[in-house]
């Protein structure tokens, strides 16, 4: 099992720095990557508008961390453009990034190119081709400013010859078994479903890779997880309380945002004050128990076997849900101690 951090949420007042020490520490200390993620014009996640640019960052900051989109939001950008940003990053970092492509899930994210809300998914699913040819080295044919159908290549060229390529699969059957079609890695995490529901579509991803001639042992599947590890149980659920229970309100107000047709009186915003809060602690309980890494080292071991055992190779850690980041910084030590033991 492969260790990884994540970032979603994010403070505006401190900003980057956290998103640094972080790094340096995960790049001292063995873990596998750093993944940032692509959000717009929400302050649950709007520090980060465009992971290239802070992963350009990163690249001249770490040594050997591998430097990862989770996730570039694709159908809100140019496949070719992605794939030229990305490059750039290859070889700032000599050789170390990968990406995960997402469909989108909120509207207000479209503001940059309403048009492609509606084929989303499709458009993320062809991009994959695009994005893995040119960096691969071969031309594709694309219209210029002209209407004229000319061919392009990726430069600057990228170090790595394949480019890794996860697809973020969360809700739908359909977007884990295309993973498996086009041979993709995937990024998950338990929003919206249990670990029994995520377990049966990693079932279909891993039946659908062999069905199309690739191999389990070549792909990633990674899982991101919210992630606060001490010394004492008790401790660690009287810390995480307060801010992930306030990260668990704002990111199902995100949620109800997106669902179209909701009934009225349905969504969060709707709720009394005291279903909301039922709501909230049912949601903590879950993953404090079951869906996440909150606790101690020995306490989480049985989180990471349990998900082991479905498939998952490396558990991206969710830090930034707002604990004290000098706090989470501390952490860390437990968080590599847990790690250590799957090195």
């Amino acid at each position: 099992m492969d260790f990884s951090l994540i970032f979603f949420s994010g403070d505006e007042k401190k900003k980057y720095r956290f998103v640094f020490d972080a790094a340096r520490y995960a790049d001292e200390n063995g873990f596998t990557a750093i993944w940032t993620p692509e959000r717009h014009f929400h302050r649950f996640g709007g520090l980060y508008p465009n992971p290239s640019v802070l992963g350009a960052a990163l690249a001249t900051a770490t040594q050997r961390l591998q430097i990862r989109a989770g996730s570039v939001i694709l159908p809100l950008h140019s496949p070719i453009r992605v794939a030229e940003d990305w490059a750039v990053v290859d070889n700032l970092s000599q050789g170390r990034v990968g990406i995960a492509l997402a469909t989108g899930f909120s509207p207000v994210d479209f503001a940059i190119n309403p048009s492609g809300w509606t084929d989303r998914r499709q458009h993320t699913f062809d991009a994959v081709t695009t994005i893995r040819e040119l960096w691969e080295g071969e031309p594709v044919t694309v219209q210029d400013g002209l209407g004229n159908h000319v061919e392009v290549e990726l430069h600057p060229q990228p170090v790595q010859p394949e480019l890794p390529v996860w697809l973020t699969c969360t809700k739908s059957p359909e977007t884990f078994e295309t993973a498996g079609r086009l041979g993709c890695n995937v990024l998950t995490a338990l929003i919206d479903m249990s670990n029994e529901e995520l377990e049966e579509k990693l079932d279909l991803y891993f039946k659908t890779l062999e069905a199309h001639g690739h191999d389990r042992d070549d792909v990633t599947v990674t899982l991101m997880l919210h992630t606060f590890i001490g010394t004492d149980l008790d401790e660690v659920r009287e810390t995480v309380w307060p801010p992930f229970s306030e990260y668990l309100r704002s990111f199902l107000t995100v949620i109800d945002s997106q669902k179209k047709n909701l009934a009225p009186g349905a969504g969060v915003r709707d709720m009394s004050e005291g279903d909301a809060d039922q709501l909230v602690r049912f949601a903590f309980d879950k993953y404090f128990e079951k869906g996440a890494l909150l606790g101690t080292p020995d306490s989480c071991m049985a989180v990471v076997e349990r998900f082991k055992g479905m498939g998952v190779t490396e558990i991206a850690c969710l830090i930034d849900f707002g604990v004290d980041e000098d706090l989470v910084v501390q952490s860390l030590g437990q968080l590599n101690e847990l790690r250590r033991r799957y090195a």
